[in-house]
């Protein structure tokens, strides 16, 4: 086949010569070929361009349940020369008004399933809409915890840049079998995960949602998993997870959110694996990851990928500051919002992550949070991640947060969340013999779960929200 600068082009390359070897493999038993994969993939894009109109640089937005169908559309889309734009379907009717008034898409796909099968007489197009590396492929709505969603704009040559280095980096091959739990409205299902099977023309077992029994029925025939860091503690939550599910498993990938230390310890105590832990976000994909042959050191997510640069913004005593990168996965700005764009960017075009971390001698990069989540306390910087790090280590701790607020005195104090049974006034006394006395949480709450997004992100804006009156009325 010829390949052009469509990303699509570039994943069938991958698999053009496998089509007879199963894309999916579904727990029901169904099975769906790379070659009808493909085939549906062109009959849809022929039906998104003769019956819906669809022209290049035109939106499709489509409601993302997870399917084949929604892959199929996914790809139909890039073929058809065209901006995919996933919805994730639990939004309410207000948030997926929002997306839709702001993309402006060619049409809204609500039925993945329905809209492919009606597809399924066309002919199958012939070409690939040819786009350059610098033509839109894709548009992915940030969370939007401190705001309106915003729009990241990633090219066919972002994804591609990513994919390749990934699918190296990580030691894909055809002999590979992906097991994929992940959602797909979001970049690390849809297209971390997917890519790197597709290049290599390698099977996914596909999961519509994680749940513990199948994914526990269906690793004796994967050799890859990628998951959020609530996969691997709900697995290690069965007593019956351990080496003999694992053995012949090559690689666990791990992001999305922070992955706590102890988790990497219980994993390979039960399963003789290290997790490698990647870091990555909606902007850029993924931007850096620990090494498939070499140290996998918990707490850090590892080095820049080839490509990548990466610096520390205005680096504080502790060498600790916002990182900011640049490279060929990095996108180009946000969807109609130039002056969000302009602020993200340095004047030298560096994009600002808003995350702060550091990077150690040995070139590691190690993540403290996100810039909003700084505690000022006293005129004093506190970085949340150091002390959930202490917390997370003391008895009867599951998981802690830590989250700045507002305090009549310092302005805001330092509050931790935790899971567990650990007494308030043991933790505080554990953290005076460890932290500095800003850093001492003044209070200790205790709940059953944290607030999480869909991709298992601790949500600390809500936790500040509701805990916003905890030390009575603020003046300011």
């Amino acid at each position: 086949m010829m390949i052009t600068g469509n990303l699509y082009d570039i994943l069938a390359h991958g698999f053009e010569d496998r089509l007879d070897r199963p894309a999916f493999i579904e727990p029901g038993g169904r099975e769906t070929s790379y070659g009808a994969l493909a085939e549906s993939a062109a009959r849809t894009a022929a039906w998104l361009i003769s019956h819906e109109g669809v022209e290049p640089g035109d939106r499709v937005a489509l409601l993302v349940d997870k399917s084949v169908e929604s892959v199929i559309l996914y790809l139909a889309t890039l073929m058809a020369g065209a901006v995919f734009v996933p919805v994730n379907p639990v939004y309410t009717p207000a948030e997926i008004a929002y997306f839709v008034e702001n993309a402006e898409p060619r049409l809204l796909i609500e039925d993945g399933r329905a809209f492919v099968e009606r597809a399924a007489a066309m002919p199958p197009l012939a070409r690939t809409v040819a786009r350059t590396a610098d033509d839109l492929a894709a548009i992915i709505y940030t969370s939007g915890t401190t705001g309106r969603s915003k729009g990241a704009m990633l090219t066919h040559g972002n994804l591609a840049a990513n994919a390749r280095v990934l699918h190296a980096l990580w030691g894909f091959t055809p002999d590979d079998v992906l097991l994929h739990a992940l959602p797909i409205f979001h970049v690390h299902g849809l297209f971390v995960a997917l890519h790197c099977a597709m290049l290599s023309g390698a099977p996914m077992l596909w999961l519509a949602k994680y749940d513990d029994a199948q994914v526990l029925a269906m690793l004796p025939r994967a050799t890859v998993m990628m998951g959020v860091p609530t996969f691997y503690t709900r697995l290690l939550a069965r007593p019956e997870f351990g080496r003999a599910q694992t053995g012949h498993m090559r690689l666990f990938i791990s992001g999305s959110a922070p992955l706590l230390a102890s988790t990497h310890a219980v994993f390979e105590v039960r399963t003789g694996h290290r997790i490698l832990e990647r870091y990555g976000m909606s902007e850029a994909v993924i931007i850096t990851s620990n090494p498939l042959r070499g140290e996998r050191v918990a707490g850090s997510v590892g080095y820049p990928l080839p490509g990548v640069e990466l610096r520390i913004a205005e680096p504080d005593d502790q060498d600790t500051g916002v990182i900011q990168i640049r490279g060929p996965s990095v996108f180009g700005g946000y969807w109609r919002m130039p002056e969000k764009t302009k602020e993200e960017f340095t004047a030298d075009g560096w994009f600002v992550t808003g995350d702060v971390g550091r990077c150690d001698g040995d070139g590691r990069v190690w993540i403290s949070g996100r810039a909003k989540d700084l505690i000022i306390s006293g005129g004093y910087n506190v970085y949340p991640k150091e002390v959930e790090l202490v917390l997370d280590d003391l008895p009867g701790i599951t998981e802690s947060a830590v989250v700045g607020v507002p305090h009549p005195d310092f302005g805001e104090a330092v509050v931790a969340v935790i899971l567990g049974d650990a007494p308030e006034a043991d933790v505080i006394a554990a953290a005076r013999a460890t932290l500095a006395p800003y850093k001492i949480p003044k209070r200790v709450v205790t709940l059953d779960e944290l607030p999480r997004n869909a991709m298992g992100k601790v949500q600390k804006n809500v936790l500040r929200q509701e805990l916003a009156g905890l030390f009575g009325a603020v003046v300011r």
